[in-house]
Order: structure tokens, then sequence, then C-alpha cells
């Protein structure tokens, strides 16, 4: 098949959406596959082009994939109106791209904005269209409060139009079909279900009091580690304030937030003390090796989200062989992960007493944490298994794919490209 993605987020973004994005991409080019991609320029978790990047449109050719980049408008500070903005200037840049004469295009939202306009130039090329929903848009512009309940109608609206209209959807949850199909209005039988599945490689256990040593983490510390994206999604102000509390309480829990967000500065200078840490995105082997080193994974929500999102570090937190400590509501899709897989301890989201009594409980009963990390282990390989992942991505595109043999001898994208 030649397969067509269009996504915002892409490599070399390590974190969120992209790395699935890329990582199915170049796996369905080493199965044989033409792929290309036409994605945004890095800007995630940071909410700044990544340096480098200049120009208006680069060309790549990564790991077998054609990428064409398309410059757009990075808020510095994002809201609905101005991610809206960066959207549908990415979507219009996007539909008047090379898209390669595709047998099937794949559109990744929560680039909501930015799909409908690249599924118009679809509907006009006649070219079958998959959307891969990873996260549920008007949920979060719902669930967030952002912009009043008109807002919400809209995003619902146009994201209920998106997946009616396409010709396959992929999920990445059980509870995203049924709200694709029960609020949104898409056919059942054309919603899959794929979930996310773990990228990272498992690090090397040995190397471990080397890695604590290196980030400043002492033998006795207890190291709650918080991985990923610092928006207003995490609200990781509770994590800074049981910081504080373990502070003032001579407590062994030590906080730590890795990685880069609009939220980080603020973070930073709310209460700075000596249980709280802040490190910078780590690279491919050292950021495994802090997962690794950690004695407990963080995933932290903020109060009132349910069923938006499905946290991608949990697929990268199962592979560590360390216990997840999960502060969200009881009843969101995060918790019944937790829960269900018996993969951690789930406290109330946004609640510092809680977290920091959920830490010690961890610390202090070795075994239940064994418990979790095996769990989390198990999960791993029986269900997050990229192979299967990918077969089922595959076998959706081409269901929906007109594929045409003539295009089966044209040759993969070298491994570097020009670019200009």
């Amino acid at each position: 098949m030649k397969i067509t993605f269009v996504g915002l987020n892409y490599a070399p973004e390590t974190t969120g959406i992209a790395v699935y994005t890329t990582d199915a991409a170049e796996r369905l080019a080493g199965r044989g596959h033409i792929v290309s991609a036409i994605v945004g320029y890095p800007h995630y978790p940071a909410w700044t082009i990544t340096p480098g990047y200049t120009g208006s449109t680069r060309f790549e050719g990564i790991n077998g994939v054609r990428v064409t980049r398309k410059r757009h408008p990075v808020p510095r500070h994002p809201a609905l109106i101005n991610r809206a903005v960066m959207e549908v200037v990415f979507g219009v840049r996007a539909a008047f791209s090379d898209w390669n004469h595709p047998d099937v295009v794949v559109l990744v939202t929560p680039a909501l904005f930015s799909s409908v306009v690249a599924r118009f130039r679809a509907r006009l090329s006649g070219v079958p269209v998959v959307t891969w929903v990873q996260d549920i848009y008007s949920l979060g512009v719902a669930e967030s409060g952002v912009g009043g309940g008109r807002a919400g109608r809209i995003a619902r609206a146009v994201e209920g139009r998106l997946v009616r209209s396409s010709d396959g959807v992929i999920a990445i949850h059980d509870r995203f079909k049924r709200y694709l199909v029960d609020t949104l209005g898409a056919a059942a039988s054309r919603v899959s279900v794929v979930r996310n599945w773990t990228h990272v490689r498992a690090a090397d256990g040995a190397g471990r009091d080397a890695t604590r040593a290196a980030l400043g983490w002492a033998p006795e510390d207890v190291v709650v580690l918080h991985a990923g994206n610092m928006g207003a999604k995490q609200a990781l102000e509770s994590v800074v304030e049981a910081s504080r509390l373990a502070a003032d309480r001579g407590s062994r829990v030590r906080f730590v937030l890795l990685g880069d967000g609009n939220r980080r500065e603020e973070l930073e200078a709310l209460d700075p003390n000596d249980h709280l840490q802040f490190l910078r995105p780590l690279p491919d082997g050292a950021f495994e090796a802090a997962l690794a080193a950690a004695d407990i994974l963080l995933v932290n929500e903020r109060a009132g989200l349910t069923e938006m999102s499905v946290p991608s570090k949990l697929t990268s937190y199962f592979s560590t062989g360390r216990p997840v400590l999960a502060a969200t509501d009881a009843t969101s899709i995060t918790g019944e992960e937790i829960e269900g897989t018996g993969t951690g301890l789930r406290v109330d989201a946004q609640d510092p007493e809680a977290l920091l009594a959920g830490a010690e409980r961890l610390a202090d009963s070795p075994a239940l944490a064994a418990q979790f990390a095996a769990a989390g282990e198990r999960f791993m390989t029986e269900e997050l298994g990229a192979d299967p992942c990918v077969d089922a991505i595959e076998a959706t595109l081409a269901a929906h794919a007109r594929v045409s043999r003539r295009y089966a001898t044209e040759p993969a994208p070298r491994s570097l490209q020009s670019q200009k």
C-alpha cells in the first residue's frame, strides 16, 4: 500500500502522540509499504519550535518514511483559540502538499481542525481516510472547561462529523470507542480498537545505582518520578504541594518532574524545596535509565478528567519494573486501567495529602510495590506488544485502501535525503 499520515506531531518529538505516529509509519515502511508523513515542525511539549528547524517547508527521509514538514504558528501559552489557529494553518498547508498519490490516508487527531481540512482534501481526491483517535478532542474541551459550553458543542459537532465521514476509525481504548459510537454517532462497524504499545526498551538494571547518583538521588530517597508533559491537564501543582508536605514532615519521599511543557516555569517558581526536583527531557537511553532508577512512577491528572485521554506514559512505565502511582479520579480511564490491571495504586486527583500518603505506602510495602511492578511487566508483554498492534493497524488500513499494484516496485526513500 501507499500510505500517507497527516498529523502535527512526529519525531524528533519524544513524548505524546508523535511517538506512535512515528513508530507506526516506520514499522509499516519496514513491512514494504510506501509511507509518507505530512507533519508539523517539532514543538511539543516545550511549545516552541525545536532549534535548527528553519524555513517554511522541510523534506526528509527518515527510516524509510518520506517526511514533509510544514511550518505553522506555535502558541507559547496554548489555549483553545490559538491552538485552533495553529491546527487550521497546518491543515491548509498540509492539504496543498504532495501526498504521494496514497491508497489510504491516516489522519491523526487530536489535531482536530487540521484533520478536518485534510479530510476535505481527501474527499476531493477520492482517497479513503482512516482517522486515528489518540485523544477525544471534544471531551478535552468540555472537561477542561475552556471556552464554555458553546466551545464544547462546536468541538463535538466537528469531531462527530470527522469520525462519521471517515472510512475507518482507530481508537486507542474501548471507552473511546463507546464515546465515538454512542455520542458522536460513528458506525460501530467502522471503529477498531488498537491499543498504544510499549515503545521504550527496558533499561539495564545493573546501572541503577550509578544513574541515581548521577541524578543526585541518595540511596535512602524514595523517588517518585513523573515523566512527560507539564501542562494544565497534568495539574502538577498538587505534586509541588505534596513535595512541600514531604519537606515539612522530613519524609524520605522526593518528587521528580522530568520533561517540559508550557507550565514548567510556573511550577518551578511555586514552592522550591529540597524534596522537589525538575529535570529537562533526557535522550533515549538516559530516559529509560531514569525511569528504572526511580522507585515509583507517577501519573498525575487534573480532577474531572475522566474520558478524554489515556496517558501515553503508562506504556513506558509498564516496561520498567516499577510500581505506578496514579493520582486521578476513580471513574477516569486511567483509574480504570490501573486498578483493572493491578499495576499500581490509585489516589484521588489534586489531593496532595493523598498523593504523599500513597507514595509512603508503596515505600513501606515493598511486597505490594513488587506485585504492582510485576503486573505492569506482565501486562506489557501480553497486551502491549508493538507487532500485534501494528498488525491491527495494517489490517484496518488494508480494509479501506484502494491498493494499486503499479506501485509495488516503487523504491522506498533513502535513510536521509536533502533538506530544503
